[in-house]
């Protein structure tokens, strides 16, 4: 059988590369119509990081629509599986744990109950859900070996006397809803090199600085926000008093400095540079999405 999902790591939940965004796109704009404008799903709070939105999401997939192609994906595999006499079911979607948005833990933990009981760890039932999931295994109940596996991945010319298309029943699949298009390489590119240029903008690094010598007074010594809920000491299942002592100074640090909204501010500014200096790509990945999704709705319908 394969092995879908890996146990996620506590440490990198904190950190920015999430790749789920929520916020819904449209392509039209009112200053200027070849950027993509992000739909916030909710309305802006300066405090809370949940309801911010960067510009890039506006070019790349919202959840949603991972979600639609993603189900539309297992029906088309599933029949092209009973093509080949085999019945298949997808492996079980892992649950969410941690951030709930692009933002929402791009520049840190900013929930001070959730640190009073976790400190940078997501909520305990979240945890358990997923470790549930992982221990139950995500698999597909294919054999790994067999001609149910050759035929879902490809590595045989015939099954059963049928011809295998070209990458099995997931290539077939991939290619008839254009699921590449959904990883839009150019915006998620922009996405991780703006959240690193980012932390170089003079503002931003005076606010560190900020947020660090009010550690400081707290008896924590770390040089950004980050490198606090990094620490290794903080990797373990557990929670130690310490984790939660350093984690509610940390969001008083960052209540104080105002460092992750001053940090989203100067990310959206390079976000906004970096889509107007190419909108054709940009706007190029974007239909290629759309025409995904629509192809995934049309599947969807049709099931």
């Amino acid at each position: 059988m394969r092995m879908k999902a890996r146990r996620a790591s506590i440490g990198s939940l904190v950190i920015a590369a999430t790749l789920v965004s929520v916020a819904g796109c449209s392509g039209d704009a009112t200053t200027n119509p070849s950027v993509a404008t992000p739909k916030p799903t909710v309305s802006f709070d300066p405090a809370d990081p949940a309801t911010w939105v960067l510009p890039i999401e506006g070019y790349l997939p919202s959840d949603a629509e991972r979600k639609q192609i993603s189900q539309a994906r297992k029906i088309l595999i599933g029949d092209c599986m009973k093509g080949f006499g085999f019945s298949w079911e997808p492996a079980a979607d892992l649950p969410r744990i941690g951030g709930k948005t692009l933002v929402d833990w791009r520049y840190g933990i900013h929930d001070m109950a959730l640190a009073k009981e976790r400190g940078y760890k997501p909520a305990a039932d979240e945890q358990e859900a997923y470790d549930q999931a992982v221990e139950e295994g995500a698999l597909d109940g294919t054999s790994g070996t067999g001609p149910d596996t050759q035929a879902l991945e490809g590595g045989a010319k015939k099954v059963g006397g049928k011809p295998v298309p070209e990458g099995g029943c997931l290539g077939e699949a991939d290619r008839k809803i254009s699921a590449g298009a959904a990883n839009t390489t150019i915006a998620q590119t922009i996405s991780n090199e703006t959240f690193a240029q980012s932390q170089q903008s003079p503002e931003v690094i005076e606010a560190f600085k900020a947020w660090s010598d009010c550690m400081k007074a707290s008896g924590f010594h770390y040089p950004r926000p980050l490198d606090a809920s990094d620490d290794p000491q903080f990797g373990s299942r557990s929670v130690t008093p310490l984790e939660i002592r350093t984690a509610t100074a940390d969001i008083s640090c960052r209540d104080k400095t105002k460092v992750a909204k001053i940090w989203f501010d100067a990310e959206v500014a390079i976000q906004n540079e970096e889509i107007e200096s190419r909108p054709e790509q940009l706007n190029g990945e974007r239909k290629s999405l759309n025409e995904a999704v629509k192809k995934a709705a049309d599947v969807i319908a049709g099931s």
